[in-house]
Formats: C-alpha cells, structure tokens, sequence
C-alpha cells in the first residue's frame, strides 16, 4: 500500500495551459487570487497581473469580512487597477460603498454587468453619481441595498441598454406592506428590459400591471414571495401569454440562492420590531396592523385590491375594475 502511495504523483498545476489555469482562477473569486494563488509561483503571479484575467471581478464572500485578515475595499481597487479600463463585469458583497463604486466607474467605462448585494454602504446619491459612467450596462443587480426609487429612474436615464435586472429583498407577508414606488420607476424607465427578478418586493397590481406596460420585451419574470399580488383571471393569462418563464409569489424558492425565509414583525418580538433596521425605507409607507387587516379585508380578501396613498385613505378596486371609486357606504 505504501508502495502504491509512493508512485502517486500529484498534478502538475503550474504546467497547465494558460487558458485553463485562467478558467480554474476564474473560478476561484478575485479574494483568492489577490491573497493566495498569485503567491503560489513566479508564473501565476505573472499570469495574475495581466489585464486580461480581470475583465470580469467576482468578490463572493460569506459576510465574514470583520474575521479576515485583509482589506476588502484594498482588494478591489487593486483588481480594477490591473484590469487597465478592460473591465466587463464585476460582482461585489456585502462591502461596497460610495467610495469604492466611483473608483471603479472612474476606471471601467467599458462595464456591462455590475452586481451589488448586501451593499447597505452605497446611497442614493452615490449610485446615482457613479450610474451615469456606465453606459454600457447591461445586466445589473441591486439586491439586498438601500436605495429608493431616485436610484432607479437614474438607471434607467443612464443605462439604455440595460436588458436584466434584479431587485431583491426578504420577503414579508406582516404587517402588509403596499408599495408601488420601485415597480413604477423600473416600468417608466427601463423599457427595453428582457429579464426581470424582484424577489420579496411590495408591489400591488397596479405595479404589475405597469411592469407588463411599461416593459413590453419582457421574456422573464420573478416576482417570488410578493405577498400582495394575487394573480388570477385576466391578469393571470395575460402574464402567462406575455411572460415566457413566470415565477409566481408562491412558486418554490429552492433555487434561490439567497436565504428565502419568511421574515415577518413578530419574528423580531415586539421591543426588536420598534427599533428594527429598515435599510429599505419600507416601514414609513404604509403599514396595516393585525386589526386593519381584520376590518378591512376579513371579507374580501383575496378579491380586493387596495393602493394606500399619503392623504391616508384606501381606494378600493373591485374584481380588477381600477376605474371603481371607492365609497365606504357601498354594501360588498
């Protein structure tokens, strides 16, 4: 056995073709190739600094970044720098911010994908800042961040050649809440979308409905765990005859590569849910108590559909009619 042992050879890594040893670092993420491969030999640290292998930045991590003994932001700046204005596309968690994303659109007129996830750090005015240099963007996603609807009509003013994007958050079924702002601003100014993914978003019919309007190419859509939209009838087959691949809100998430758990306000317990961290904005727009449910929807709830507005009154439409007029004398 010993003997056999002793003839095993391992594999020659460092003889591999450059092609497939760029493909297998590829694969890696630029945090291990910027702390580790690159150090392995002479030949892969030539091969880690030409431009070509950082046309595309993939910086994956697992949210540990207060554990490692490295700078993230450092990292990343030392990727785009050794990419010399060829990068293409670049994927950052759980680390950006302002500052790191107008480094890089200062350096990478030429992007068409650019993915920030968790990225709590970039505001409004710093995506909207740095948007504007990327006009070449194709694919996008903004999952998991603080940015209102300013962020994404700036998108769709900048990026005319967007074709995908996401907008991702956890999904939410209490307390309800009712928000078109993101569906509109994406349907009013992304036209020219094919793919669109907004995961736990809290858009109503009505939102639906100008998605379908307003982005006419559409071939795909995900719209998993948004509790407010009921589909049926009319709206249901014409989803079914516009949409070619259609996730509904209850359709399986076990595809989703995100933590699709069911979050809602008493999961936090009462004292946690008064000061809970709405990196959203969502809690200031219109929210419906256990007892607002019970009076206003007890009877009716999954035929009705209802838009709050900020003068605080509900209106009502009845069987999809959105020209009905509410009057709370009506007899249902």
């Amino acid at each position: 056995m010993s003997g056999k042992t002793a003839d095993l050879e391992w594999p020659n890594w460092v003889g591999l073709p450059p092609d497939v040893t760029a493909v297998i670092f590829s694969k890696l993420g630029g945090i291990e190739v910027m702390t580790s491969v690159q150090y392995v030999c002479s030949s892969w640290l030539k091969m880690c600094k030409d431009p070509y292998m950082w046309r595309t930045i993939d910086m994956h991590n697992l949210d540990d970044e207060y554990g490692m003994d490295f700078d993230l932001d450092m990292i990343c700046r030392a990727a785009v720098d050794r990419s010399n204005g060829h990068l293409s596309s670049i994927n950052i968690e759980y680390f950006g911010t302002d500052e790191l994303l107008h480094y890089i659109a200062d350096r990478s007129s030429h992007l068409t994908s650019l993915r920030l996830v968790y990225c709590y750090d970039i505001s409004d005015q710093g995506l909207i800042d740095s948007i504007v240099k990327f006009p070449l963007l194709e694919e996008l996603e903004l999952s998991y961040c603080s940015l209102s609807r300013k962020s994404l009509e700036a998108v769709g003013r900048s990026c005319p050649l967007l074709k995908s994007f996401k907008l991702n958050r956890e999904g939410q079924r209490d307390p309800m809440i009712l928000c078109n702002e993101e569906a509109l601003a994406i349907a009013e100014n992304m036209h020219e979308l094919r793919h669109l993914q907004i995961f736990g978003n809290k858009l109503m019919i009505t939102g639906l409905e100008a998605l379908l309007n307003g982005c006419p190419h559409l071939k795909s859509l995900d719209m998993r765990q948004c509790f407010n939209i009921y589909l049926e009838g009319n709206l249901k087959k014409r989803c079914l005859e516009q949409i070619q691949h259609l996730h509904c809100p209850n359709d399986s998430t076990s595809d989703y590569e995100f933590d699709a758990t069911v979050r809602d306000a008493y999961d936090f317990g009462s004292d946690d849910y008064g000061n809970y961290d709405d990196p959203f904005g969502m809690l200031d727009i219109g929210v419906m108590s256990d007892d607002d449910y019970d009076n206003e929807l007890s009877d009716h709830h999954f035929d009705h559909h209802f838009d709050y507005h900020f003068d605080h009154h509900f209106d009502y439409g009845y069987g999809y009619d959105y020209d009905y007029d509410y009057n709370p004398d009506d007899d249902f």
